[in-house]
């Protein structure tokens, strides 16, 4: 699959990441790495970054990792593991790695760390496999 289509794939049609401000740093087979810069928008009541921010960014990673082959991987469980808190002005990076698949399933692992390299979180993710491909020429 080629990485700037499936770059471009996703920063034109993945509105919720859009809004959020995640941006795609590098793609390849099985491998994502995604990155946001934290902003008053992204921080609860206790003035760190929100859980959900945080999972949104890992799901964004674990999305284009298990999509990156060219067919449609769809989520059916995910969980994630808060370690660290993060703040406004630190920019999170999350890196998807594929752990194992077959021709249904797959399985990732995403570490969340700061740019000092303090690990923020870790999300776990598997998904179903399609045949469906996720770009028209391909």
């Amino acid at each position: 699959m080629d990485s700037a289509k499936l770059k471009d794939f996703f920063s034109q049609n993945d509105q919720f990441a859009k809004e959020n401000h995640i941006f795609i740093d590098e793609i390849k087979e099985g491998y994502a790495k995604t990155s946001m810069r934290i902003e008053k928008r992204h921080l609860n009541a206790a003035n760190v970054v929100h859980g959900g921010a945080i999972f949104t960014l890992a799901d964004f990673a674990f999305a284009i990792a298990s999509n990156s082959y060219g067919t449609l991987a769809l989520s059916i469980n995910s969980s994630i593991s808060f370690l660290n808190g993060a703040k406004e002005g630190e920019r999170l990076c999350a890196v998807a790695t594929e752990v194992d698949k077959n021709h249904k399933l797959g399985n990732y692992t995403v570490k969340i760390t700061t740019d000092t390299d303090k690990t923020i979180a870790i999300f776990q993710g598997m998904v179903y496999k399609k045949e469906i491909k996720i770009l028209e020429d391909e």
